[in-house]
């Protein structure tokens, strides 16, 4: 297996191309990860860089071909106000990070290859970089600051998958060689005070969470998993407690 860094094949860079047609072969599976996510710029230059990277793949794998093309999409493609998604629901993004995954998605269908978008939702885990708000900001706001700051009172309703999840049913995707769009979810939702509840239980009494003045409105985000299911009848997600409970043994170095 290659595993391509940035600093092997910076793929915003039109040489990218070049570099990865001498890197690939017709007979390779193609998982498509990279992307600069919103952490990293919602401006328009971000937006360029991103469908750049996606550029160079498409071309690069226009000379040389693949077995199997994987695109890590978002549920960003969807349109935040609809409450219950599924693989049929219309992609409608209504910011730049959505209509930057859904274009690649649109590019990468392009490509002469058996295609699979995944599409995942919040994901969690202990090496997460982009500290998006819920378990992996929680728990670092638990450690730093002993509190776990909401928006409101945390009302929203919304699915957490840990990043082991993602991994293993990328691999048996890969291994059946999946077509399609596959929502990456668990079909639970929790309210994000609820989260910080688990979260702050891990460290005790001292870990406070505290609730604001609601500055947006309210917007809940269920997943009708069934496709999922139906493709992998025998899987089992981490339930978000576990789920939460390791991040915190693994950080803390409990056994």
């Amino acid at each position: 297996m290659l595993s391509l860094t940035s600093s092997e094949v910076d793929l915003t860079l039109p040489i990218a191309a070049e570099q990865l047609s001498k890197l690939l072969k017709s007979s390779d599976a193609v998982v498509m990860l990279s992307a600069l996510t919103p952490d990293k710029g919602r401006d328009i230059a971000t937006l360029m860089k991103n469908i750049a990277m996606m550029q160079h793949l498409c071309s690069a794998l226009g000379q040389t071909g693949c077995s199997h093309l994987v695109y890590f999409s978002s549920d960003a493609v969807y349109d935040t106000a609809i409450a219950r998604v599924t693989e049929s629901t219309p992609a409608s993004p209504q910011d730049l990070y959505g209509a930057m995954h859904r274009t690649r998605e649109i590019m990468a269908a392009g490509i002469r290859a058996p295609l699979l978008i995944l599409r995942p939702t919040l994901v969690y885990g202990v090496h997460d970089t982009h500290n998006a708000y819920g378990p992996n900001r929680f728990r670092r706001m638990a450690q730093k600051e002993g509190k776990i700051t909401l928006f409101g009172r945390g009302e929203e309703m919304r699915d957490h998958v840990h990043v082991e999840d993602i991994a293993t049913l990328t691999v048996r995707c890969l291994q059946q060689q999946s077509t399609g769009v596959l929502n990456m979810a668990t079909g639970v939702s929790n309210s994000f005070h609820d989260v910080a509840g688990l979260v702050a239980r891990q460290f005790g009494k001292r870990v406070e969470v505290v609730e604001t003045s609601r500055a947006n409105p309210i917007t809940h985000r269920h997943y009708d998993v069934t496709n999922l299911i139906k493709v992998f009848p025998d899987f089992r997600f981490i339930a978000l407690q576990d789920g939460i409970a390791r991040c915190h043994n693994e950080t803390t170095g409990v056994a």
